[in-house]
């Protein structure tokens, strides 16, 4: 079967089908005549496999040791079943402290932060886990910034291609074409490099700033 027919077939993206081959957790046959993949039902019923487990939060590591024999199953719904009950306690505690503030301050610009983080921080002590500010807040700095430089270099590769064209029905003297494609590629690359140093930034700084939160 070809890709196509396995996303269809299991559900499952061609882009997930794609990640968990180069996980590991499948390895289709290749086509000698043209190298392209060949997948079986076999491979079909594994990434069925793959998906129940990974729907129950199960990890890419924990599936790879099932499939090599390092665990049982019994022994990872075990585990995943331990994994599972912390986090209902971790949101039953948050569930408590949105009762509590909903009941004992009455509106933003009152709200007393330094009191409940201090309460936070205690209970964090003693094992309880509140939400990730470096995962969630930082993220979306990237996907931000990712957007913004796609935006701009689409725009810029638009418009070299309406030069491009405008160029081949009137055409310019060569000068003047080298200077603008050179202009353009240069403003996508140094997009391309505002953006490596954005990513850095949210990397080292402030993703070192949110993990003290």
């Amino acid at each position: 079967m070809k890709i196509n027919q396995v996303e269809e077939l299991t559900g499952i993206t061609k882009k997930n089908i794609r990640f968990y081959e180069s996980e590991g957790l499948i390895a289709p046959s290749r086509d000698p005549a043209n190298g392209y993949r060949e997948y079986s039902l076999a491979d079909a019923e594994t990434l069925r496999r793959i998906k129940l487990l990974r729907k129950l939060d199960v990890s890419c590591e924990k599936i790879r040791d099932l499939q090599e024999g390092k665990i049982t199953l019994a022994a990872c719904m075990d585990d995943q079943l331990i994994l599972l009950a912390h986090r209902q306690r971790d949101l039953d505690h948050m569930q408590e402290m949105c009762r509590r503030l909903m009941e004992e301050e009455r509106d933003f610009s009152g709200l007393h932060s330094e009191t409940w983080l201090h309460q936070m921080k205690e209970m964090e002590k003693g094992g309880i886990r509140f939400m990730n500010v470096k995962e969630s807040d930082v993220g979306k700095r990237r996907g931000g910034a990712i957007a913004a430089a796609a935006a701009c270099i689409c725009f810029f590769g638009l418009l070299l291609g309406a030069i491009i064209w405008a160029n081949h029905e009137d055409p310019a003297p060569p000068g003047v074409m080298v200077v603008m494609v050179v202009l353009i590629g240069g403003m996508i690359l140094g997009t391309l490099l505002a953006l490596r140093q954005r990513l850095h930034e949210v990397k080292k700084g402030e993703m070192n700033e949110a993990s003290k939160y």
